[in-house]
């Protein structure tokens, strides 16, 4: 399959034409309408600094269903004790740019380069982009961020500098997205970790069916708590 260049028109161009890995398209931009309208198409960026823009759709595609979530009687012991405040919303810069330093100080570099923080700060800006953060005696140790579009969540990257605080952050997150009739969490692709916690793939024409029913439900839009 090719790989297809795009325009400066927001447009992509139908997933199945992707290639096996995923890779679907290169070029564009990170606007607001672009990025709305791949998450929208089941297509993600992701890239390093060093290339073009690189635009996404892996076939199968890991996803978690918020009602089959896995929550390890550890985990569940550790909740309970409240070690951690979560909170939503209330320090996105500070998460995507932690998720960013976590992943440049583990493997060299990270897919969330300074474009790539300022784009998503434009979408949480919008209401589109929101965070759930640990906070542990006052200070952020931990956390997520993602998009979310109708009735499904997008999610991008976390991290954690004590242990155990974004597993927490994500736990609360799920039992606040079925509260909210969330149907379906996107977790891009297969991890260890996601497949531990309840995560499996499922062929990309079933994401895509699921993701259009989710998308008829209004957008929980605006800062979440």
């Amino acid at each position: 399959m090719p790989v297809f260049q795009l325009s400066d028109e927001p447009v992509f161009p139908p997933t199945d034409l992707a290639e096996d890995s995923g890779l679907l398209a290169v070029g564009g931009d990170l606007s607001e309408s672009r990025l709305l309208l791949a998450y929208s198409s089941g297509i993600f960026p992701w890239y390093s600094g060093s290339n073009p823009i690189l635009w996404w759709s892996p076939d199968p595609r890991l996803v978690l269903f918020p009602g089959e979530t896995k929550i390890s009687r550890s985990l569940r012991q550790l909740i309970k004790k409240n070690i951690f405040k979560i909170k939503m919303d209330t320090a996105f810069e500070s998460v995507i740019r932690s998720c960013a330093d976590v992943h440049r100080e583990n493997e060299g570099e990270t897919w969330i380069t300074d474009k790539m923080i300022d784009a998503y700060i434009r979408l949480h800006n919008a209401g589109y982009a929101h965070s759930v953060e640990s906070w542990f005696e006052g200070k952020l140790v931990g956390g997520l961020y993602g998009v979310a579009l109708g009735s499904a969540f997008f999610g991008e990257s976390m991290f954690a500098i004590k242990s155990n605080a974004s597993k927490v952050a994500f736990t609360t997150l799920v039992q606040q997205l079925i509260k909210w009739d969330f149907r379906l969490i996107d977790c891009q692709l297969r991890t260890k970790h996601l497949l531990s916690l309840g995560a499996r793939e499922i062929p990309r024409s079933e994401f895509l069916k699921i993701l259009k029913s989710c998308l008829t439900v209004t957008d929980k839009r605006g800062k979440w708590s």
